[in-house]
């Protein structure tokens, strides 16, 4: 079980792990084919360490489709959901809280996961400064060749440094240990690093090694690039018409008289398994071209690499919206308003807090009644979103209150008295977003963005919320509101209720799922929550709480001033449901207002 913490960055690594796993797989199926094409795709298993899938798909997800297709198969949203999901190809994870002994556990392993990417980093760092210091102090040399040329009294190998101005570095006496003729080739071998940027691939694997250093496939992938990059250069050298002996007796000669390079990034002539590789040299074995199998099956990869999460991305957008009610086509569908009445509220009389009424009569669906409301309260249940959730609009938004009287047509109101209760509440906000559109002139802008989020989860000793079978559609509605042993309201099966009773709050709900819980939790904290229960059923429950005494931020063990009945929210929920609510990450939809006007009274 894996903390909740934990579970981005154990989904990219698994995600990378599984993807390194298949690009080892297509190096065996391409083992007769050139050993640069097999270097090519070992980099990108190394490189997709550093580019997580869900930055593909929220880059797809920027290209959002004005309406959603008009029937998508559900399976394509199964599998964008779970994509697009953080914990996409992750262990389970925990929905237990941490021990307290460990609530530090996480800063631990951030603590270490950094030092060892500092001393990797400081290491390389060192070698590099080291290698520039012997550049500037290097003679140069009159070879005719695209980069210069330098003589160092260092005994490292021949080797190219540098990533954007690379410069050949040759050890002084290297005339008097090699001949003319392989002091061509170990020239011709290292241009072709030069032409490939061999060097900048290395360093960009450098980058990988320090930031995944305790990854173990990281490590095995450095030692599988620098044998096949090597390999891709002696085929090139050979293609180019050397001989193999003579090249191998090359390789031998310069391995015999220096030291390898100190530095992966810095490409040089040796490295790899020197037996085997004069031993690719010397067979110079027929390199096979790709065929169009191959060449379909890399292609494949490549789609499924960077094209499919982009694509999942933008197939998702819409879903998202269509799945919180936000689609064009769902408004388009939707029956809307005969007639509507809109009017500035009057001022209450001094010392009299005037009532906010907010939705049809009870059993009339034919109307849609608010009284003492303000716009943004409109919006809000236009769009299903919290206050938090909605950005920009002038000061007037908040201050500013109405009253809207809308009236349906009866054959509207008898196809709405057939749905079940939530499905009526869903079709009249739809119907309130013409409305909006037309008298108050709103226009918005979608968008989500990375914020802090609470996760529910279930505390230590379990749920407590009281599983129930799911509500009948067909069966009669219950008359009003039941009332627990505990004085608790008890709304009919399926509906909930948020309302204030002798001071304190009460979230109330009967079977419904537990999307329900975090959607009244969203609203009552003014801030998003995310299930991560687990919990799939559908549940009864009565949350009591006293609103004045609601902390910003958690900690569940705030305590409670006086009795059960005044405990915080967080401790609320501990105590009565047993669930927990925890700080993390997450993504926020959100809408912008663009443009609002206040509307002409009629």
């Amino acid at each position: 079980m894996i903390p909740t913490e934990f579970a981005p960055i154990t989904s990219h690594i698994w995600q990378s792990t599984l993807f390194a796993a298949v690009a080892v797989l297509l190096t065996l199926a391409l083992r007769r084919n050139r050993a640069r094409v097999r270097y090519v795709v070992l980099l990108a298993a190394s490189y997709k360490f550093l580019l997580p899938f869900s930055w593909l798909v929220s880059l797809g997800r920027e290209f959002q489709w004005r309406t959603a297709p008009a029937a998508l198969p559900h399976a394509i949203s199964a599998v964008t959901d779970a994509i697009s999901a953080p914990t996409f190809l992750t262990p389970t994870v925990s929905a237990k809280p941490l021990p307290d002994h460990i609530a530090l556990l996480p800063w631990v392993i951030g603590l270490v996961w950094g030092c060892g990417s500092l001393i990797i980093a400081v290491g390389w760092v060192r070698e590099w400064c080291r290698l520039r210091s012997m550049v500037r102090t290097a003679q140069p040399l009159p070879f005719n060749v695209p980069i210069p040329v330098l003589s160092t009294s260092s005994h490292l190998e021949p080797g190219v440094f540098g990533i954007f101005r690379p410069v050949l570095l040759l050890p002084e006496d290297i005339a008097e240990k090699l001949s003319p003729a392989q002091l061509r080739v170990v020239l011709a071998h290292e241009l072709c690093h030069v032409r490939r940027r061999d060097n900048l691939a290395a360093a960009m694997h450098v980058l990988v090694e320090a930031l995944f250093w305790f990854h173990p496939l990281v490590w095995w992938l450095d030692c599988r690039i620098v044998e096949e990059r090597e390999r891709a250069c002696d085929e090139e050298v050979l293609r180019m018409g050397d001989e193999p002996a003579g090249y191998a007796e090359t390789i031998l000669a310069v391995c015999k008289s220096y030291v390898e390079s100190p530095m992966a990034c810095m490409s040089g002539i040796s490295g790899a398994d020197l037996k085997k590789r004069v031993t690719n040299v010397m067979a110079n074995h027929r390199i096979e071209n790709l065929g169009p199998a191959r060449k379909l099956l890399l292609a494949a990869v490549g789609v499924v690499a960077i094209v499919a999460p982009i694509v999942f991305g933008i197939i998702n957008a819409p879903l998202l919206q269509a799945q919180s009610g936000t689609t064009d086509t769902q408004e388009a569908d939707a029956p809307s308003f005969e007639v509507a009445s809109i009017k500035k509220h009057q001022p209450d009389p001094p010392g009299k807090m005037g009532m906010v009424r907010i939705g049809p009569p009870p059993g009339d669906v034919s109307q849609w009644v608010s009284t003492n409301i303000t716009a943004k309260q409109l919006i809000s249940m236009a769009y299903s979103l919290k206050n938090f959730q909605i950005e920009g609009g002038p000061s007037w938004l908040d201050s500013e209150r109405f009253d809207v009287d809308a009236k349906v047509d009866d054959s509207v109101a008898a196809q709405l008295q057939k749905l079940p209760f939530g499905q009526q509440r869903e079709q009249m906000s739809l119907m309130l977003r013409p409305l909006l559109a037309n008298r108050f002139k709103l226009q918005i802008t979608r968008s989500s963005k990375e914020g802090d989020v609470l996760a529910l989860v279930v505390a230590k000793g379990g749920s407590r919320l009281k599983e129930v079978p799911p509500p009948d559609p067909s069966a009669p509605p219950p008359p009003g509101i039941a009332i627990t042993p505990d004085h608790l309201p008890t709304p009919p099966p399926g509906q909930s209720y948020v309302m204030m009773m002798n001071g304190f709050a009460i979230l109330s709900s009967n079977a419904v799922p537990i999307a329900k819980l975090v959607d009244q939790l969203s609203g009552a904290l003014n801030k998003q929550v995310v299930d991560q229960t687990s919990l799939r059923g559908t549940y009864q429950y009565a949350l009591k709480y006293d609103p004045q005494l609601r902390p910003e931020i958690a900690p569940a063990e705030a305590e409670a001033p006086s009795g059960p009945e005044l405990l915080p929210i967080f401790s609320a929920l501990q105590d009565q449901l047993g669930l927990k609510l925890e700080p993390t990450k997450g993504e926020i939809d959100m809408i912008t207002i663009d443009h609002i006007e206040e509307p002409a009274p009629n």
